[in-house]
């Protein structure tokens, strides 16, 4: 059984829909795509809510997989106003504190898997979202310490870090020529990633061939991140 956060859309939809294929996936979020794989079954539940969450799992007596992918990213300066920040912070950091939290008992009796959604702004400063950079980069340092905590349990707990990946999230850079632009000549392997990509390093992380790796933090950004 897996449990994967913003697994409606964009990349959780690609994570849930890769997951699917050797397990039971359930997907937690505000809303799902209508042509949502029939395999998916989907929960709406707001990820900072300890009571939506827990009633939204309460049927479920072994989870094997948690992948947080539930986030959010602010425009127009709400980020730098403190009500913004703080909502940015809830959702993409403290939620996923919070579903580590309440399926953590479930995840240690399977010995299961966790992976956390950073992001390539984990490491970079960032012009106009300073909330979202904040929370991507705590996702580190929550990714390290459940790592820890949790290793002597069996349960490993690792992070990705997506770089530039088309989907409604980034679409406001991707789709602006000047800034595509800029983003493209920096990056080496010269293509977007896709949510597929993504996808597939996330099964391989929750798989037995990941079974001697936890506490890292995997880079999916096309070299963006050394170039």
């Amino acid at each position: 059984m897996a449990v994967i956060t913003g697994g409606g859309t964009g990349i959780g939809r690609a994570v849930a829909e890769c997951l699917a294929q050797t397990c039971k996936v359930i997907a937690l979020g505000i809303d799902a795509d209508a042509d949502l794989d029939e395999r998916i079954v989907f929960r709406q539940a707001d990820v900072t809510s300890v009571d939506e969450v827990t009633s939204a799992l309460h049927d479920l007596s072994d989870i094997n997989y948690l992948v947080n992918c539930a986030g959010i990213i602010l425009h127009e300066g709400k980020e730098f106003t403190p009500a913004g920040f703080q909502r940015v912070i809830d959702i993409n950091l403290c939620g996923s504190q919070l579903l580590i939290d309440v399926t953590r008992e479930r995840i240690t009796r399977c010995a299961g898997a966790i992976v956390n959604v950073a992001s390539m702004w984990s490491f970079f400063g960032s012009k106009n979202n300073p909330a979202y950079a904040a929370s991507k980069a705590g996702i580190l340092g929550l990714t390290r310490s459940y790592a820890v905590a949790l290793a002597e349990h069996g349960v490993r707990v690792n992070a990705i870090a997506p770089g530039w990946i088309r989907t409604r999230l980034s679409s406001g850079a991707l789709d602006n020529p000047e800034r595509s632009t800029a983003i493209m000549t920096r990056l080496p392997m010269k293509r977007w990633g896709e949510p597929e990509d993504v996808a597939r390093v996330v099964a391989f992380l929750c798989s037995p061939a990941a079974s001697y790796i936890t506490g890292v933090v995997l880079p999916i950004d096309g070299g963006f991140g050394i170039a």
